[in-house]
């Protein structure tokens, strides 16, 4: 039977992240062979990951990441179980990396695929599901890219959100970022009218037609009444038309045009936990 030190458990606690009783178990099965002992405790967290494929994964941490010159970036959201794991250091220390990484990538697929530390990022998940007996995933995944992009992650790592502008211009690290943290907090359906859905319209001139007629209002109003109240939804619930969280007095649009005349917000994302 091969010898198995405290250092070799140590380095493959090191190079896996698993506990040291799982490495010690890994490098005497796999009779110090460190290569076959990274499969056995793969193997394992395959196993925790089947057992817990079902269950739900609304915790985590939402991580905004921007490229050094600002024209693009993403948001992951790394799930797990419960609020206990999220708020662990290494666990967030993880969902950084992986934003970071994610940053080379348009869609969520290729970047589960993509080589993180000589494993795919898939693999790594289904590692940890083993290392920490929670399932472990990707949840959320969001690419924008404009000439100034921006970030805001909120205060614990539930919400993250990009936002991007027309123009890199004088004041556009701080616009962008005021944006993001408008929509971080306002959560808006869209950028502006053009960009609601027209079911979502449809739905809301139905229900304030409906709204109307309770109150008794004759049928031959309802429309022009109905559109009113559209303009408000638009108000309300579109980014460039929100009142602006810092000054109400004006809306987003408003304040991106005092940061420069000609400057626009071209887009957002947005990704949410719990």
């Amino acid at each position: 039977m091969v010898k198995v030190t405290a250092a070799d458990v140590n380095k493959l606690r090191k190079m896996t992240g698993s506990g040291m009783m799982d490495c010690k178990n890994a490098l005497v099965e796999a009779e110090g062979d460190f290569e076959k002992a990274i499969e056995i405790l793969r193997k394992k967290g395959q196993k925790v990951a089947a057992k817990r494929a079902d269950r739900e994964s609304s915790e985590g941490a939402a991580i905004a990441k921007v490229n050094t010159d600002n024209t693009s970036g993403v948001i992951i959201s790394l799930n797990c179980e419960t609020d206990f794991v999220a708020k662990n250091d290494s666990f967030v220390t993880l969902a950084n990396e992986l934003a970071e990484l994610a940053l080379g990538f348009d869609t969520k697929e290729d970047f589960l695929s993509a080589d993180f530390k000589g494993n795919t990022v898939q693999d790594k998940l289904t590692e940890q599901t083993g290392v920490i007996g929670e399932k472990i995933e990707i949840g959320g995944f969001e690419k924008l890219d404009a000439p100034y992009v921006g970030s805001y992650i909120h205060a614990g790592n539930k919400i993250a959100t990009l936002a991007g502008l027309s123009a890199a211009v004088e004041g556009s690290a701080v616009a962008a970022k005021d944006v993001a943290m408008q929509a971080a907090a306002m959560n808006p359906v869209a950028l502006n009218e053009e960009g609601v859905d027209q079911s979502v319209i449809d739905k809301e001139i139905e229900i304030a037609k409906d709204q109307l007629r309770q109150e008794g209002k004759p049928e031959a109003m309802l429309d022009n009444i109905a559109k009113g109240k559209l303009k408000r939804f638009f108000k309300d619930n579109t980014l460039v038309n929100q009142a602006f969280i810092k000054d109400s007095k004006q809306s987003v649009a408003q304040y991106i045009k005092s940061v420069d005349a000609n400057l626009e917000v071209t887009g957002f994302q947005r990704v949410a936990l719990g």
